[in-house]
């Protein structure tokens, strides 16, 4: 029997709002998103509240974020509250084309005003298979975020034995590529992009490498980074897709 095919894609969609926050984005950003069609896609900066916003646009979306765009598309959901305030919240979420079975946001916050979580789904792939996949949004500051890799890296080994298929995607931080060294080899994973992560931070031209899609127990068939227009226009990360093989 020939391998399966699964696409991916992460994306920090900076809260719907485009680069500055001059234009509010998220109708745009749906429908980009819906056009690359990713079976997983894993978000952050997803706003599940904002009353400030709902009140000065008319168009606001009157759900959160991750449900309005995943409608009609993505039926399995899941979203990690991180960041709360007076006005409402922000995180991570992962939606889904296939059932989530359970999902679990982890608490991995070191300073009070950045908030910070994992949001881990087990997802059940169409041949029954669960499918780890961890959304992450890391730390600005280098300490915290190493300090963030060993928590993850602690909370997969407990759940996550060795050999399963996993994906972990998001805005890590990491312009510096310790992830490499802190997460990837300690748990056996593949950087689809390579031995050097892509650049994809700002959308416009991307110069940092922030953002990563790490991979176990999958072949990765194609990589991409998805910046310039029309996406330099809905955010102010690129967005990263990819297209992986499994044995069905």
């Amino acid at each position: 029997m020939p391998p399966a095919s699964l696409h991916i894609a992460t994306y920090n969609i900076h809260k719907g709002f485009s680069q500055f926050n001059r234009r509010m984005m998220v109708h745009e950003l749906r429908e980009r998103l819906r056009n690359l069609a990713p079976d997983i896609v894993f978000l952050q900066e997803v706003q599940g509240l904002h009353m400030g916003h709902a009140h000065r646009h008319p168009d606001w979306p009157r759900d959160a974020q991750h449900r309005f765009l995943a409608e009609d598309v993505w039926p399995a959901t899941a979203y990690g509250e991180n960041m709360v305030y007076d006005h409402g919240h922000h995180g991570n979420a992962i939606l889904s084309r296939f059932p989530i079975l359970d999902s679990h946001n982890q608490d991995v916050t070191h300073l009070k005003f950045e908030r910070r979580g994992l949001l881990h789904c087990r997802i059940a792939l169409p041949d029954g298979r669960p499918l780890h996949c961890v959304c992450v949004h890391l730390s600005l500051f280098g300490r915290s975020r190493r300090r963030q890799m060993e928590e993850l890296s602690s909370y997969l080994e407990q759940i996550a034995p060795p050999g399963t298929p996993l994906v972990i995607a998001g805005d890590f931080n990491d312009w510096r590529n310790r992830a490499a060294a802190h997460l990837a080899e300690r748990l056996g994973l593949e950087e689809v992009f390579g031995q050097r992560p892509v650049r994809s931070f700002p959308a416009a031209l991307p110069l940092f490498r922030l953002d990563r899609i790490y991979v176990r127990g999958l072949q990765v068939r194609e990589a991409q980074v998805h910046f310039g227009p029309p996406w330099s226009a809905l955010s102010d990360h690129a967005a990263l897709s990819a297209r992986l093989l499994y044995d069905a």
